[in-house]
């Protein structure tokens, strides 16, 4: 079972994190620990049978790695490059520990208007 992003809190409700180390957009990783599951600042997070991916762009990584797991290394490799997925982000701000702290502001006062106080 996986869950891309604030999928995490779905799982999560339904009682299957519970005690697991799992991972959501880095805004809501905190609020998982309130929900049973042991909150993890990594894209991708495997546990037994569930993987949680962090947000929207670890979702792809996850993707490829489920495919290696169910298909092998070359299908994945096939699909990551029939997808043409190589990352090259213009700009070293994907994550809270590389964006400019004005940056960071910014997405947090957002991230506390779409999921309440707990970005």
């Amino acid at each position: 079972m996986a869950s891309v992003c604030t999928g995490a809190f779905l799982l999560a409700e339904a009682g299957v994190l519970d005690g697991l180390r799992a991972t959501t957009h880095w805004a809501a990783v905190e609020e998982l620990g309130r929900w049973g599951a042991v909150p993890v600042r990594e894209r991708v997070v495997w546990e037994g049978k569930y993987v949680t991916a962090a947000g929207v762009s670890a979702g792809i990584d996850m993707a490829l790695a489920l495919a290696e797991r169910l298909a092998g290394l070359q299908a994945a490799q096939l699909v990551q490059l029939a997808t043409e997925y190589d990352p090259c982000p213009p700009f070293d701000a994907g994550s809270v520990e590389s964006a400019p702290a004005g940056v960071v502001a910014l997405a947090r006062s957002y991230s506390r208007f779409l999921w309440g106080e707990r970005g």
